[in-house]
């Protein structure tokens, strides 16, 4: 059986408060061996923070920061809660951090100050960044360029760009991660991408309860259906399930440096 690695989730959500122990065992069911849970916002990092502590070891780890909706609750300044929280062991990561320029919840110019202070923060901790960016591919890698992001790398979370973008981000020693998008009838062109990066880059996510794959869609999505998107890449790659769920569980170890069983 195929073993799987979720690199971006949100189990720490109320969307998972009624069934969380149903949801990890159908998780591992599934196959799926890791689980990467990412923080939003202060509250939420906390509560994410709390939920992998609480899991004990191997399985859950986390990403603690301030998604860019939630900019403007850090407009002076990410967290000192966060900026601790950070520096545990089963934090692997600073983020979710980037550019939402599509809904623009919080102000533009507050958006690029805290992801800005993001990068100096994972670069002072020597973590990996998680990134979020949508419509504002441009900025969000002149950003990483200018705040010197390839010292500390990172991963462009549920990638939405074009093949120029994955390059600029690879250019900079990030991984590139897809998610149920990826199984979409309609996003020919992200699977044109998606076939043609170097698959030493590549990760694979949920970002659960968001983005259920298609053969889940309208459903809220959980970590077992990892398995769809790999299964998506797979079949894009001229690749066995088996060999696409090893080198992406290589790629998340390499990245989150989390280890490898």
């Amino acid at each position: 059986m195929p073993r799987f690695v979720d690199t971006h989730c949100h189990l720490a959500m109320k969307d998972f408060s009624e069934d969380l122990p149903e949801v990890m065992d159908r998780a591992a069911e599934a196959g799926v061996e890791r689980i990467l849970v990412v923080g939003s916002d202060e509250a939420g990092s906390i509560d994410a923070f709390g939920l992998v502590k609480r899991s004990g070891a191997g399985r859950l780890f986390t990403a603690v920061g301030i998604h860019p909706h939630e900019s403007s609750s850090a407009s002076s300044g990410i967290p000192g809660t966060v900026a601790e929280m950070v520096r545990d062991p089963k934090v692997v990561a600073v983020g979710e951090t980037g550019l939402d320029f599509f809904y623009d919840h919080s102000p533009r110019d507050v958006q690029e100050r805290v992801f800005s202070e993001h990068v100096a923060l994972a670069r002072k901790v020597k973590k990996p960044l998680v990134v979020h960016v949508r419509d504002a591919y441009g900025e969000a890698l002149k950003i990483l360029r200018r705040e010197k992001a390839d010292e500390c790398g990172g991963v462009i979370h549920c990638f939405s760009g074009s093949l120029e973008d994955a390059i600029a981000a690879i250019d900079m020693g990030f991984f590139i991660s897809f998610a149920g998008p990826l199984t979409y009838p309609g996003n020919g062109p992200l699977r044109e991408t998606a076939a043609v990066l170097p698959l030493e880059r590549l990760l694979c996510e949920t970002d659960a309860p968001y983005l259920s794959p298609q053969p889940k869609r309208g459903r809220r999505n959980e970590p077992a259906n990892v398995a769809y998107v790999y299964q998506t890449l797979a079949q894009i790659r001229g690749l066995t399930l088996e060999v696409c769920a090893a080198n992406i569980s290589l790629n998340a170890s390499r990245l989150f440096r989390w280890g490898a069983e």
